[in-house]
């Protein structure tokens, strides 16, 4: 009875042709950035467009639609994990929860990682312009690394300089003056960028709910903020990178976002070579 039970298993989970001589490749994906981005959303859209409809009345295949209920989610505490299936290959698609206390977890999956995909809340980036100084009040750059570090005074030298994935006094990014949360972003995206782990892999910043009236237009957040992360000094290196808007509550920009990603995992898999299932 268990090995009918675990054959029925392997044949509805396989996909057709597989075979012990022809494996599938499995690519690990991480969707990153602050919490209230949209993350969980994200995932859950990804989940029902690439799932397959059955027509009861003929059996044909078709796409699924975008799912209506995408924004009913709860801040993620931890990780949602999700595996879909393309014509091709599997993508695991990991969702880590963008809390402050959570992002030194992020470390822990870098190096097992195929691409990383980058979210940001389009309509709490401020007029979308970085500066070579942070615009928070009471913040300063400080050190070699330019790390952001409390208010303090000419005389007086730091003991521990903040980085994005340590705890920080409540109120030191206040959502509320005019750069919204862009300068914890930039940090954010930019401790990301230097990790020696996610370098060479792909990277794709998305720039979500573009649906909404107050949202920041994609070519300012390409030009007057990522731009000028990449090519800092933390951008580390030329990387195979891409800005594209969504919104993942409607679903629009979902689709393009993932056959990015599916194609340029391929084009890395010498570099990061994918899981065999």
């Amino acid at each position: 009875m268990y090995h009918l039970a675990r054959s029925l298993y392997l044949y509805a989970t396989s996909k057709p042709g597989k075979s012990a001589a022809n494996n599938w490749s499995e690519y690990s994906i991480l969707l990153l950035g602050l919490d209230n981005a949209g993350k969980t959303t994200l995932l859950t859209q990804i989940k029902a467009l690439f799932n397959t409809t059955v027509d009861p009345s003929n059996g044909a295949v078709g796409e699924a639609p975008a799912s209506t209920t995408a924004g009913n989610t709860v801040p993620t505490v931890g990780q949602n994990v999700a595996t879909i299936s393309l014509p091709d290959m599997y993508l695991k698609i990991w969702d880590v929860g963008g809390q402050w206390s959570l992002r030194r977890l992020w470390t822990s999956y870098f190096k097992s990682c195929h691409a990383v995909v980058f979210v940001v809340d389009s309509t709490d980036l401020g007029n979308g312009e970085i500066e070579e100084a942070p615009k928070t009040p009471g913040a300063m750059w400080h050190g070699r690394k330019k790390s952001y570090v409390g208010k303090v005074g000419d005389d007086e030298v730091p003991e521990t300089p903040w980085t994005p994935m340590t705890p920080m006094t409540p109120g030191f990014f206040d959502s509320g003056h005019a750069q919204g949360r862009l300068d914890e972003c930039r940090a954010v995206l930019e401790s990301v960028l230097e990790n020696d782990d996610t370098q060479g892999i792909p990277i794709l910043v998305l720039a979500n709910k573009q649906d909404r009236e107050d949202c920041l237009e994609v070519v300012r957040i390409k030009e007057g903020f990522i731009k000028k992360v990449f090519e800092g000094e933390k951008g580390g290196m030329v990387r195979d990178s891409r800005v594209l808007p969504v919104s993942a509550l409607r679903g629009t920009g979902v689709k393009e976002a993932v056959e990015w990603v599916r194609s340029r995992v391929v084009w890395n898999k010498e570099t990061r070579p994918p899981v065999m299932r």
